[in-house]
């Protein structure tokens, strides 16, 4: 980023130029996908989880999480445990040979895989777990240590106020808020009055999350909260063109037609031959908004040959 320009705030001494940022999603932002919306706008790539266990036990699973390119930094590397101790290990294992610029917690994962062991959002419910991750990670580690929470487990344990309190006392740097609770999971609407009152009781950014669909969400977001910056997580899987603040609607099929091209190559790259499949779930959103019919789709989709799929999109998209 050029150096005359202003940060539009900063994570401990971290400057940060922007304020949209893509969500970490498990499963979904993987290296090429990050690298596709940091060059789009995105101004931190948060990495999927780390499951501190996998890196305690050397499973393989973890290291495709971990590869990233330079033109990603800022670069957060997203943590998920239940123990304070074993995050600590496996950040030791990690951070020296990574480098992140940020080091982000893991305290809003629904999924019941992690819940049911007491990690992700599990730890709303443990406030004084997170009050010694947060203490042991940032006496441990020169990078600004940052969280993402939801409200709380449920709507008789709204402790999201008392949560980020706890991150900042101990050290925390930055807060993300998802205006839901663990068990809405993506389910009804997001409420964003909590993240302004979070705002409003921290002296560190506060990153509003939830519902952020359109560019008129991000206005409408930052304006009744007055969160630093936006997250966006789902949306931005069929248009990651929002993070140059441009709606699906905007974005012309010839710049579809290219950056999905461009994303496949990537995927081909990372993947090798399970790429194609990988790619489907990106597809299937970069295609959502042309009504295709249902064969044309399921063809397109259970395709594992990258020139049909090539061929397929180009016919697509490109006009006749």
């Amino acid at each position: 980023m050029p150096n005359n320009e202003t940060p539009e705030f900063k994570i401990g001494n971290l400057p940060i130029y922007g304020d949209l940022i893509l969500a970490p999603m498990d499963g979904i932002t993987d290296k090429p996908f990050r690298s596709l919306c940091r060059k789009l706008g995105s101004a931190i790539s948060v990495t999927e989880f780390i499951n501190a266990l996998d890196v305690l036990t050397h499973h393989h699973r973890y290291h495709h999480r971990l590869a990233f390119d330079p033109a990603q930094r800022p670069l957060s590397l997203q943590f998920l445990g239940d123990h304070a101790e074993q995050i600590l290990d496996a950040a030791w294992q990690i951070v020296p040979k990574i480098q992140p610029d940020i080091i982000d917690i893991n305290l809003g994962c629904q999924s019941k895989n992690v819940t049911s062991r007491g990690a992700g959002a599990a730890l709303l419910k443990t406030p004084e777990k997170i009050a010694k991750i947060f203490r042991l990670m940032t006496d441990a580690f020169d990078q600004p240590i940052t969280g993402k929470i939801r409200l709380g487990w449920n709507d008789d344990n709204l402790n999201y106020l008392h949560v980020a309190k706890i991150i900042q006392d101990n050290g925390g740097a930055m807060v993300a808020v998802h205006g839901r609770t663990r068990r809405q999971a993506y389910r009804g609407d997001a409420r964003w009055a909590p993240i302004r009152e979070v705002k409003q009781a921290l002296t560190i950014p506060v990153i509003g999350n939830g519902d952020v669909r359109t560019v008129a969400d991000i206005e409408r977001i930052k304006a009744q909260t007055g969160c630093d910056g936006v997250m966006i997580g789902r949306a931005a899987v069929g248009n990651p063109w929002i993070f140059s603040r441009l709606d699906r609607e905007q974005v012309p099929p010839e710049l579809v037609h290219q950056t999905i091209i461009q994303h496949f190559k990537q995927m081909l790259e990372f993947y090798g031959e399970r790429g194609v499949i990988t790619f489907r779930k990106y597809l299937k959103a970069y295609l959502k908004p042309y009504a295709l019919p249902r064969e044309t789709l399921l063809e397109l989709l259970k395709s594992k040959e990258p020139e049909f799929v090539r061929s397929r999109v180009a016919d697509i998209l490109t006009p006749q």
